[in-house]
Protein backbone atom coordinates (compact mmCIF):
# COMPACT_ATOMS: atom_id res chain seq x y z
CA UNK A 1 0.00 0.00 0.00
CA UNK A 2 1.93 3.30 -1.32
CA UNK A 3 2.13 5.50 1.89
CA UNK A 4 -0.47 8.47 2.43
CA UNK A 5 1.89 11.31 4.20
CA UNK A 6 0.63 14.68 5.62
CA UNK A 7 3.62 17.49 4.26
CA UNK A 8 6.43 17.49 2.51
CA UNK A 9 8.83 17.54 5.35
CA UNK A 10 8.18 14.15 6.57
CA UNK A 11 10.32 12.80 3.52
CA UNK A 12 11.93 16.14 2.10
CA UNK A 13 15.34 15.44 4.01
CA UNK A 14 15.90 12.26 2.12
CA UNK A 15 16.73 13.82 -1.19
CA UNK A 16 19.01 16.20 -2.71
CA UNK A 17 16.57 17.45 -5.27
CA UNK A 18 12.98 17.58 -6.20
CA UNK A 19 11.52 17.74 -9.72
CA UNK A 20 7.81 19.78 -9.05
CA UNK A 21 5.38 19.76 -11.13
CA UNK A 22 3.16 22.82 -12.02
CA UNK A 23 -0.34 22.63 -12.54
CA UNK A 24 -2.31 21.23 -9.94
CA UNK A 25 0.67 20.73 -7.52
CA UNK A 26 2.18 24.51 -7.36
CA UNK A 27 -0.88 26.55 -8.76
CA UNK A 28 -4.32 25.80 -10.29
CA UNK A 29 -3.53 27.98 -13.69
CA UNK A 30 -4.66 31.17 -11.72
CA UNK A 31 -2.96 31.88 -8.37
CA UNK A 32 -0.65 29.56 -6.06
CA UNK A 33 -1.57 27.33 -3.40
CA UNK A 34 0.67 29.21 -0.81
CA UNK A 35 0.96 25.68 1.39
CA UNK A 36 2.42 24.10 -1.77
CA UNK A 37 4.83 27.70 -2.10
CA UNK A 38 5.63 27.61 1.80
CA UNK A 39 6.80 23.60 1.57
CA UNK A 40 8.85 24.26 -1.67
CA UNK A 41 10.86 27.34 0.73
CA UNK A 42 11.22 25.37 3.48
CA UNK A 43 12.58 22.49 1.37
CA UNK A 44 15.17 25.16 0.14
CA UNK A 45 15.88 26.22 3.33
CA UNK A 46 17.23 22.46 4.30
CA UNK A 47 19.57 23.12 1.10
CA UNK A 48 17.79 21.00 -1.23
CA UNK A 49 16.96 21.61 -4.99
CA UNK A 50 13.98 22.42 -6.49
CA UNK A 51 13.37 22.07 -10.30
CA UNK A 52 9.79 23.24 -11.59
CA UNK A 53 9.51 20.45 -14.24
CA UNK A 54 6.47 21.28 -16.50
CA UNK A 55 4.96 20.36 -19.71
CA UNK A 56 4.44 24.26 -20.88
CA UNK A 57 4.91 24.39 -24.52
CA UNK A 58 7.00 27.26 -24.11
CA UNK A 59 10.54 27.89 -23.45
CA UNK A 60 11.12 28.60 -19.50
CA UNK A 61 12.04 32.39 -19.61
CA UNK A 62 7.96 32.41 -20.54
CA UNK A 63 7.05 30.06 -17.81
CA UNK A 64 8.37 31.98 -14.84
CA UNK A 65 7.16 35.13 -16.14
CA UNK A 66 3.72 33.69 -15.89
CA UNK A 67 4.82 32.66 -12.43
CA UNK A 68 5.76 35.67 -11.67
CA UNK A 69 2.23 37.69 -12.82
CA UNK A 70 0.79 34.75 -10.74
CA UNK A 71 2.88 35.74 -7.60
CA UNK A 72 4.73 32.73 -6.74
CA UNK A 73 8.54 33.78 -4.98
CA UNK A 74 10.82 32.77 -7.26
CA UNK A 75 12.99 31.81 -3.84
CA UNK A 76 10.43 28.92 -4.10
CA UNK A 77 12.98 27.27 -6.73
CA UNK A 78 16.09 27.25 -8.51
CA UNK A 79 15.06 26.30 -12.35
CA UNK A 80 12.69 25.55 -14.65
CA UNK A 81 12.50 23.12 -17.09
CA UNK A 82 9.71 22.68 -19.78
CA UNK A 83 8.68 20.78 -22.43
CA UNK A 84 8.82 23.54 -24.79
CA UNK A 85 12.93 23.51 -24.21
CA UNK A 86 13.20 19.98 -25.41
CA UNK A 87 10.96 20.21 -27.94
CA UNK A 88 12.03 23.84 -29.37
CA UNK A 89 15.82 21.78 -29.56
CA UNK A 90 13.86 19.52 -31.54
CA UNK A 91 12.09 21.56 -34.19
CA UNK A 92 15.52 23.58 -34.72
CA UNK A 93 17.49 20.73 -35.49
CA UNK A 94 14.87 19.63 -37.86
CA UNK A 95 12.52 16.71 -36.65
CA UNK A 96 9.76 17.54 -38.42
CA UNK A 97 11.31 19.61 -41.26
CA UNK A 98 11.72 23.31 -41.76
CA UNK A 99 8.31 24.19 -42.68
CA UNK A 100 6.11 23.65 -40.32
CA UNK A 101 1.85 24.08 -39.33
CA UNK A 102 1.49 25.11 -36.64
CA UNK A 103 -1.25 24.05 -33.97
CA UNK A 104 -1.09 26.55 -31.04
CA UNK A 105 -2.55 29.65 -29.68
CA UNK A 106 -0.60 33.10 -29.52
CA UNK A 107 0.73 32.60 -26.27
CA UNK A 108 2.90 30.41 -27.94
CA UNK A 109 4.81 32.68 -29.99
CA UNK A 110 8.23 32.96 -28.21
CA UNK A 111 8.34 29.09 -29.28
CA UNK A 112 9.35 30.35 -32.56
CA UNK A 113 10.60 33.68 -31.89
CA UNK A 114 12.40 33.50 -29.18
CA UNK A 115 15.54 31.35 -30.55
CA UNK A 116 18.28 29.69 -28.20
CA UNK A 117 21.68 30.50 -28.70
CA UNK A 118 22.50 27.03 -29.91
CA UNK A 119 20.68 27.68 -32.56
CA UNK A 120 21.05 31.43 -33.96
CA UNK A 121 22.65 30.54 -37.17
CA UNK A 122 20.49 27.10 -38.02
CA UNK A 123 18.50 27.37 -40.91
CA UNK A 124 14.87 29.35 -40.18
CA UNK A 125 11.64 27.29 -39.03
CA UNK A 126 8.96 28.71 -41.35
CA UNK A 127 4.87 28.27 -40.19
CA UNK A 128 2.87 27.48 -43.64
CA UNK A 129 -0.71 26.15 -44.33
CA UNK A 130 -1.17 22.82 -43.61
CA UNK A 131 -1.20 21.73 -47.75
CA UNK A 132 2.35 23.35 -47.96
CA UNK A 133 3.74 21.97 -44.63
CA UNK A 134 6.91 19.02 -43.94
CA UNK A 135 5.56 19.14 -40.89
CA UNK A 136 3.30 20.02 -37.77
CA UNK A 137 4.12 21.53 -34.17
CA UNK A 138 1.75 21.58 -31.36
CA UNK A 139 1.43 23.44 -29.02
CA UNK A 140 -2.17 22.73 -27.62
CA UNK A 141 -4.98 23.75 -29.77
CA UNK A 142 -6.40 26.59 -31.25
CA UNK A 143 -8.96 27.63 -28.93
CA UNK A 144 -7.97 25.40 -25.69
CA UNK A 145 -11.20 26.80 -23.95
CA UNK A 146 -13.29 25.81 -26.44
CA UNK A 147 -12.09 23.12 -29.09
CA UNK A 148 -11.76 19.37 -28.45
CA UNK A 149 -9.41 16.97 -30.32
CA UNK A 150 -12.07 15.71 -32.69
CA UNK A 151 -12.40 19.40 -34.26
CA UNK A 152 -9.35 18.44 -35.51
CA UNK A 153 -9.72 14.81 -36.95
CA UNK A 154 -10.56 15.74 -40.79
CA UNK A 155 -7.11 18.26 -41.09
CA UNK A 156 -4.83 15.41 -38.86
CA UNK A 157 -6.44 12.81 -41.22
CA UNK A 158 -5.03 14.87 -44.35
CA UNK A 159 -1.82 15.29 -42.59
CA UNK A 160 -1.41 11.72 -42.30
CA UNK A 161 -1.77 11.02 -45.93
CA UNK A 162 0.93 13.37 -46.72
CA UNK A 163 3.04 11.51 -44.03
CA UNK A 164 3.52 14.52 -41.94
CA UNK A 165 5.21 13.93 -38.13
CA UNK A 166 3.73 15.87 -35.77
CA UNK A 167 5.85 17.20 -33.03
CA UNK A 168 4.09 17.65 -29.56
CA UNK A 169 5.04 20.38 -26.99
CA UNK A 170 3.40 19.30 -24.30
CA UNK A 171 2.45 15.42 -23.58
CA UNK A 172 -0.43 16.64 -21.39
CA UNK A 173 -3.47 15.48 -22.20
CA UNK A 174 -5.56 17.99 -20.25
CA UNK A 175 -5.06 20.32 -17.37
CA UNK A 176 -7.15 22.56 -14.68
CA UNK A 177 -7.13 26.21 -15.37
CA UNK A 178 -9.13 27.32 -12.08
CA UNK A 179 -12.31 25.05 -12.21
CA UNK A 180 -12.21 24.68 -16.46
CA UNK A 181 -10.74 21.19 -18.23
CA UNK A 182 -9.03 22.10 -20.68
CA UNK A 183 -7.33 19.66 -23.70
CA UNK A 184 -3.19 20.15 -24.64
CA UNK A 185 -1.22 19.04 -27.17
CA UNK A 186 -1.20 15.66 -25.60
CA UNK A 187 -4.52 15.28 -26.69
CA UNK A 188 -4.25 16.17 -30.36
CA UNK A 189 -0.91 13.88 -30.63
CA UNK A 190 -2.45 11.09 -29.47
CA UNK A 191 -5.51 10.99 -31.56
CA UNK A 192 -3.26 11.36 -34.31
CA UNK A 193 -1.11 8.42 -33.78
CA UNK A 194 -4.45 6.47 -33.13
CA UNK A 195 -5.26 7.77 -37.01
CA UNK A 196 -2.11 6.10 -37.83
CA UNK A 197 -0.02 9.41 -37.98
CA UNK A 198 3.83 9.53 -35.78
CA UNK A 199 3.71 12.24 -33.15
CA UNK A 200 6.93 12.95 -31.69
CA UNK A 201 6.65 13.60 -28.14
CA UNK A 202 8.89 16.03 -25.74
CA UNK A 203 8.40 16.43 -22.10
CA UNK A 204 7.31 14.31 -19.18
CA UNK A 205 7.63 11.64 -19.25
CA UNK A 206 10.07 11.41 -21.92
CA UNK A 207 13.89 11.32 -21.27
CA UNK A 208 15.15 14.71 -21.99
CA UNK A 209 13.33 16.62 -19.45
CA UNK A 210 14.96 14.58 -17.47
CA UNK A 211 18.48 14.39 -18.97
CA UNK A 212 18.35 18.81 -19.33
CA UNK A 213 16.93 18.89 -15.15
CA UNK A 214 19.82 16.78 -13.95
CA UNK A 215 22.66 18.66 -16.24
CA UNK A 216 21.07 22.10 -15.05
CA UNK A 217 21.16 21.39 -11.74
CA UNK A 218 24.19 19.72 -11.42
CA UNK A 219 23.45 16.27 -9.74
CA UNK A 220 25.78 13.26 -10.12
CA UNK A 221 24.44 9.61 -10.55
CA UNK A 222 24.25 8.83 -7.22
CA UNK A 223 21.73 12.18 -6.69
CA UNK A 224 18.56 11.03 -4.98
CA UNK A 225 15.46 12.86 -6.55
CA UNK A 226 12.14 12.90 -6.12
CA UNK A 227 9.55 13.63 -8.65
CA UNK A 228 6.24 15.70 -7.46
CA UNK A 229 3.21 15.58 -9.74
CA UNK A 230 -0.24 14.75 -10.03
CA UNK A 231 0.03 13.33 -13.81
CA UNK A 232 -0.33 9.41 -13.33
CA UNK A 233 1.01 9.08 -17.06
CA UNK A 234 3.83 11.92 -17.09
CA UNK A 235 4.77 12.45 -13.34
CA UNK A 236 4.65 9.21 -12.30
CA UNK A 237 5.34 7.21 -15.13
CA UNK A 238 8.04 9.42 -15.92
CA UNK A 239 9.83 8.98 -12.30
CA UNK A 240 9.34 4.98 -12.78
CA UNK A 241 10.58 5.22 -15.79
CA UNK A 242 13.90 7.53 -14.78
CA UNK A 243 14.42 5.19 -11.53
CA UNK A 244 13.93 7.64 -8.93
CA UNK A 245 10.83 8.42 -5.85
CA UNK A 246 7.71 9.78 -6.98
CA UNK A 247 5.44 11.49 -4.92
CA UNK A 248 1.73 11.93 -6.11
CA UNK A 249 -0.55 14.98 -5.35
CA UNK A 250 -4.16 13.41 -5.47
CA UNK A 251 -5.65 16.88 -5.64
CA UNK A 252 -4.85 17.38 -8.87
CA UNK A 253 -6.09 15.72 -12.13
CA UNK A 254 -7.60 12.57 -10.39
CA UNK A 255 -9.29 14.38 -7.25
CA UNK A 256 -12.65 13.52 -8.31
CA UNK A 257 -12.04 9.75 -7.98
CA UNK A 258 -10.52 9.42 -5.01
CA UNK A 259 -13.35 10.87 -2.07
CA UNK A 260 -14.68 13.62 -1.23
CA UNK A 261 -12.25 15.13 1.15
CA UNK A 262 -9.50 16.73 -2.24
CA UNK A 263 -6.74 17.16 1.09
CA UNK A 264 -7.13 13.34 2.20
CA UNK A 265 -7.46 11.01 -0.67
CA UNK A 266 -9.40 7.48 0.57
CA UNK A 267 -6.93 5.37 0.85
CA UNK A 268 -9.28 1.94 -0.50
CA UNK A 269 -9.66 4.15 -3.54
CA UNK A 270 -6.54 5.39 -3.92
CA UNK A 271 -4.60 1.20 -4.14
CA UNK A 272 -7.51 0.69 -6.68
CA UNK A 273 -7.16 3.93 -8.83
CA UNK A 274 -3.74 3.14 -9.19
CA UNK A 275 -4.16 -0.75 -9.65
CA UNK A 276 -6.22 0.03 -12.80
CA UNK A 277 -3.36 2.46 -13.79
CA UNK A 278 -0.94 -0.18 -12.95
CA UNK A 279 1.46 2.68 -11.59
CA UNK A 280 3.08 2.76 -8.34
CA UNK A 281 4.31 6.14 -6.73
CA UNK A 282 6.53 6.02 -3.77
CA UNK A 283 4.34 8.33 -1.64
CA UNK A 284 0.75 10.30 -1.95
CA UNK A 285 -0.49 13.55 -0.94
CA UNK A 286 -3.60 15.27 -1.12
CA UNK A 287 -2.08 18.37 -1.83
CA UNK A 288 1.83 19.77 -1.98
CA UNK A 289 2.31 21.34 1.96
Amino acid sequence: MVPIINSLSEIGQGYDALYCDLWGCLHNGKQPYPAAVAALQAYRRGGGKVCLMTNAPRPNQYVRAQLDRMGVPQDSYDIIVSSGDCAQDAMFAGAVGRKVWFIGTEKDEGFFSDIPAAWQDAPAIVRVPLEEAEGIVCTGPFDELNEVPDDYRGRLMLARERGLKLLCANPDVVVDMGETRIYCAGALAALYDEIGGTSLYFGKPYPPIYDRARQLLGLGDDARVLAIGDGINTDIKGAVEEGIDSLFVTGGLAASALGDDVENPDPVLLQEWLAMHQLTPTYAIGRLR
